[in-house]
């Protein structure tokens, strides 16, 4: 269950008119700062986004499923099953059998070097237009400093 503080702050970024993914991005910093605190590990750091973004969609951010060929079929069938999965409350045994697993898993996969070859792999895969486009929305939707 995300703790009421990341909530609060998708919440915010929704009345901002923030898109679904700047929302869910409160998720997967929330999970990648749970491994570094060694509440427990991830086997690669995509693994850590996935987690957050699993989350966000339970936690019912209006996020999609990755587009097809960017992802497996079992990966986009996951996500949408995690957006119908926050009308349901969560199984506590399948909760903790996966925190189990978790545990197991080393805290490599959020060092700084680990996080930042990550979003370069990511960045180089979009086009500059993307890019582009994404930093104009970010300006334009960017918090007013007080």
């Amino acid at each position: 269950m995300p703790e009421k503080e990341v909530l609060e702050r998708a919440e915010q970024d929704a009345r901002e008119g923030k898109s679904p993914s700047t929302q869910a991005g409160e998720f997967v910093h929330e999970e990648i700062e749970h491994v570094k605190e060694g509440k427990h590990g991830a086997r690669s750091t995509k693994q850590a986004i996935a987690i957050g973004l699993s989350k966000a969609r339970r936690a019912g951010i209006k996020l999609p499923a990755p587009k097809k060929g960017t992802v497996s079929e079992k990966t986009r069938k996951q996500a949408a099953r995690d957006s119908e999965a926050s009308e349901h409350e969560p199984s506590p045994k399948r909760s903790k059998a996966s925190l189990t697993a978790l545990k197991r898993e080393g805290r490599q996969a959020v060092t700084h070097a680990a996080l930042s070859r990550q979003a370069r792999t990511s960045a180089q895969k979009r086009g500059s237009a993307s890019r582009k486009q994404a930093a104009q929305k970010a300006a334009r939707t960017k918090a007013k400093s007080r």
